[in-house]
């Protein structure tokens, strides 16, 4: 189910002029600048602040960057893994081409994000709130969206075996155009969930069915 997702209000990212960025202080601010062809190390800053900011190219490794808050927000062939965005405010922001591996979004707040051809296997998602949120054409393998809240949320085109959805309602979630062998999840939260033909079979024995 597609929902309208409003996207970053930056008029023109490429022409925004270029900052040079190493290090991060918490509660730091940045607004209206691009942040390109760069690593970020080894950085530990809480509530740092982005506001209309395009990360291109950028690699961030070895940070925790918890309650980070993000706002009308690009970021195109960036690698996030393992990064610590935990308890982070992401609004009208889009991740494309992007590798999230591993990466910790626990108790964040997503609103108006768009998540498309991106890797985020092993991410955590887990405690988050959803609020008109897309992934699209991403593998999401064992990532953990256990207790997440999802409220016009969906999932197309995604590869998401094993993912634990547990403790999170899925009621008008459609997962059929996506790939998956089996969820980890609650048969209690499966009503109202779309899948195919194809996908019931994974989840009969959740239902204590035995198919021949």
């Amino acid at each position: 189910m597609n929902h309208k997702i409003d996207p970053p209000k930056i008029a023109d990212p490429l022409s925004l002029p270029v900052q040079q960025v190493f290090s991060l202080e918490s509660k730091e601010e940045f607004s209206l600048c691009a942040i390109s062809d760069t690593f970020i190390e080894y950085q530990e800053a809480s509530k740092v602040s982005f506001d209309k900011v395009l990360f291109k190219n950028v690699t961030i490794t070895e940070s925790s960057l918890r309650a980070v808050e993000l706002t009308d927000v690009i970021f195109e062939n960036c690698d996030l893994s393992n990064v610590d965005f935990s308890e982070a405010f992401i609004h009208r922001t889009e991740f494309k081409l992007c590798k999230m591996i591993g990466t910790d979004f626990t108790r964040a707040r997503f609103q108006n994000v768009r998540v498309t051809d991106c890797i985020g296997d092993f991410a955590s998602f887990r405690l988050g709130n959803f609020k008109q949120t897309a992934f699209e054409n991403s593998s999401l393998n064992s990532a953990d969206f256990y207790q997440a809240s999802f409220n016009k949320m969906s999932f197309s085109v995604c590869k998401i075996d094993q993912a634990v959805m547990a403790g999170s309602k899925l009621r008008d979630i459609d997962l059929s155009d996506c790939e998956f062998s089996g969820l980890n999840v609650d048969i209690e939260d499966l009503p109202g969930c779309i899948i195919s033909a194809d996908q019931a079979a994974s989840f009969a024995g959740l239902l204590g069915l035995v198919i021949k």
